[in-house]
Formats: structure tokens, C-alpha cells, sequence
């Protein structure tokens, strides 16, 4: 058995060298969404004692219509946003772990995406019915797309 060639050797040692850099960088980013994730929770909590503050304060003692819906929308859309980081928080963590990005990650991460951006149209009644016939026809793809990413897993050869 002979010693390899320089060429192969120093491929060897680039990929690998190219790899560690990677998951340095990747553990950089996961670091970087940890502390947006939480940073976002502690938000979502001091707007939550805001509104309840807000509407405690009021003269009356039943809050304004209008004013509570505002309230609550922006709670939703607080709410929905921290979805959003949590499933791209589980993106980066899932390339950590298997060096990929997974098919079936990628459409939660669209599909948590595309409900929040429905549900914030709907909440705010700014949506039409051509815009969310498209977003539900987008989504049926999403979803259609993570079933056949479970269904058929790489390396199955499609069985």
C-alpha cells in the first residue's frame, strides 16, 4: 500500500480544514439566534405586561374595544415572530448536527412563516381572497413537500 499523492492529501486536509471552519461558523450563528431567541422572549414578555398595564390603566373599566384589539395584534405578531426564530433556531442546529439542511425543516420553517403571515392578514382584515387563495395554495405545496420529505428520506431510492 503506497502513500497517497500530495493532491489528495492536501484535499483531505481542505475539506477537513473547510469543515471546521464551517461548524465554527454555524456555532457563531447558533450563539448569535440564542441570544435573539431569548432577547425576543424577554420582549414578548415586557409587551405582555405592557398591554396588561395599558389596559389596567385605562379610565374605564371596561378598555376600549380598538384599543385592546391593537393590543392583541401586536401580542399575535410578537407571539408568531418568536415561532419564526424558534424554527430557524431548529434549522441551524439541525445542520450542526447532520451537516445538511433538511428538506422537511426547510418547509416547517416556510410553513411557520407562511401561517404567520396569514394569520396577521387575517387578524389585521387586509387580506383578499386572491392573496390568500395563493398563500393556501403555497402552503398545500409546503405541506405536500414536508409529507414526501418524510415519505421518501434520502438514500430510501425511492421505497
Amino acid at each position: 500500500m503506497g502513500k497517497k499523492p500530495f493532491s489528495q492529501w492536501l484535499r483531505g486536509h481542505t475539506l477537513r480544514w473547510y469543515g471546521q471552519v464551517l461548524d465554527l461558523v454555524v456555532i457563531v450563528l447558533l450563539l448569535i439566534m440564542l441570544l435573539t431567541l431569548l432577547g425576543a422572549v424577554v420582549g414578548l414578555v415586557d409587551d405582555f405586561v405592557s398591554a396588561i398595564t395599558t389596559l389596567n390603566s385605562t379610565a374605564t373599566p371596561f378598555p376600549s374595544h380598538e384599543l385592546a384589539k391593537r393590543l392583541g395584534r401586536e401580542l399575535v405578531i410578537n407571539v408568531l415572530s418568536v415561532f419564526i426564530l424558534i424554527e430557524l433556531f431548529r434549522t441551524f442546529t439541525d445542520y450542526l448536527e447532520f451537516h445538511r439542511i433538511r428538506l422537511q425543516v426547510l418547509a416547517d420553517v416556510g410553513i411557520t412563516f407562511l401561517l404567520r403571515e396569514v394569520f396577521i392578514g387575517l387578524y389585521s382584515h387586509r387580506m383578499d381572497w386572491r392573496e390568500l387563495l395563493s398563500m393556501a395554495v403555497l402552503l398545500a405545496v409546503l405541506v405536500g413537500t414536508r409529507i414526501a420529505a418524510i415519505r421518501f428520506p434520502p438514500g430510501t431510492g425511492g421505497t
